[in-house]
């Protein structure tokens, strides 16, 4: 089967250059169009890579101290039957663990500094089931966590602001108080840290306080947990599976997924990311567009050989295709080789950039700042594949109208002077 020469005279004129200056000229400008392409390929891949990876860490962290599903009482209320509650939950082929919970507003203090903490109420036992923070702590810190002895374990920023280690005491105070003839005196209790955490995310390290949930129960005046916390198999169906489990529960109760408890943050990620995408693809468009030049050039230059091509009965849908292979080998190599650039900085970035960070002597990523000391990369093929469509389309666009230029060549025109 013999090659059509479209695509034979396609590639020689790609990667044509020695006969003469002129063709070396067009060839370098060739060139520069698919390294342009290259780089812009590239780019986009590391980026979107790096934001995926970013977003998985604060996600992971994020989600080592939520849990991917709550069901709770919308008054802050005890749940009713806690134990049918718990079995119908379980019961759901989707959930890995459930546990109750009691959760509250409240202020910490010691001393002079009063700092707002949002107050979990745990049972020691169960929450390991359900959040990987508490996972952690399940051999040191839980078991210090006694009924009764009222102890309570602080987020390492909150317990730094209020200049406390484990060993120290702090005074709760419940906002709602008792009624007395002077007044509503809001509820107080002295506390004894037991120990600090650290998430790696400030929001939580800044604000959460975990003690036992008899305690809890017992300091904001309910009769039991407000909430359970669920763990699922998959965190991506987290959505899909909070509405299953709200159609096998008591209609007064709400369940809510970790997506919607930080919606304003991810959809500004997402936001931000769709951005980003379409600024580094307007840097693969002037690269493919950079072929309308390279290809005008490159017709004016072969007009004797487009010529010869007609006269020897080559049609003009023929000639088209010759320049259109010449900017698809462009794009299709462009496009290749920044795949290839993209995606091997992007698997290796925990190598690279350390390399860079000791020969220039530099901290891309402080870690008393970011509370993570390394780039994350989370490169996803439904970034890279729409990355390597769209520079191909473009790439093919751009070859359009100049490949329709030498299909309308004259020959005698273009021969007159030769």
């Amino acid at each position: 089967m013999q090659t059509p020469y479209e695509l034979i005279l396609g590639w020689r004129y790609t990667r044509a250059g020695r006969a003469t200056r002129r063709n070396g000229f067009i060839s370098f400008i060739s060139g520069v169009s698919m390294l342009g392409i290259a780089l812009g390929v590239a780019a986009l891949i590391i980026v979107l890579s790096v934001m995926n990876g970013f977003q998985k860490e604060v996600r992971d962290r994020m989600l080592g101290v939520l849990s991917h599903i709550e069901v709770f009482e919308p008054n802050g209320q005890a749940i009713p039957n806690l134990a049918d509650t718990l079995a119908r939950i379980e019961r759901h082929p989707e959930v890995l663990g459930a546990a109750p919970y009691v959760g509250a507003q409240a202020l910490i203090a010691r001393g002079e500094d009063m700092k707002g903490a949002l107050v979990r109420g745990i049972d020691p036992v169960l929450e390991p089931k359900v959040t990987d923070l508490v996972a952690d702590l399940s051999d040191t810190l839980l078991p210090r966590l006694v009924p009764g002895e009222f102890g309570v374990i602080l987020g390492g920023e909150l317990a730094r602001s209020l200049g406390v280690i484990a060993g120290d005491s702090v005074t709760l105070i419940a906002p709602s108080g008792q009624v007395t003839p002077a007044g509503v005196v809001p509820r107080i209790r002295q506390m004894t840290v037991v120990g600090t955490f650290d998430s790696g995310h400030f929001e939580y390290d800044s604000a959460l306080a975990l003690l036992h949930q008899d305690d809890a129960a017992r300091i904001f005046r309910v009769e039991g947990p407000t909430g359970v916390r669920v763990k699922i198999k998959d965190l991506h169906q987290a959505r899909e599976v909070a509405i299953s489990i709200a159609g096998t529960l008591d209609p007064g109760l709400l369940v809510r997924d970790w997506t919607r408890q930080n919606r304003t943050w991810f959809a500004a990620v997402q936001l931000e990311k769709r951005m980003m995408f379409i600024i580094l693809t307007l840097i693969v468009a002037v690269a493919a567009f950079n072929l309308v030049s390279t290809l005008v050039m490159t017709v004016t230059d072969k007009r004797a050989d487009i010529a010869i091509l007609r006269t020897l009965g080559a049609s003009p849908r023929s000639i088209m295709g010759v320049f259109m292979v010449q900017g698809a080998m462009v794009g299709v190599i462009g496009t290749g080789l920044g795949l290839l650039l993209g995606l091997g900085v992007a698997f290796n970035i925990d190598t690279l950039v350390p390399a860079l960070e000791r020969l220039l002597g530099a901290s891309f990523l402080p870690q008393d700042i970011y509370l993570i000391s390394r780039m994350p990369s989370d490169p996803q093929q439904t970034d890279i594949v729409p990355v390597a469509v769209i520079s191909l389309v473009l790439a093919f666009l751009a070859t359009i109208y100049p490949s329709w230029r030498a299909s309308r060549v004259n020959p005698a025109e273009a021969l007159r002077y030769e």
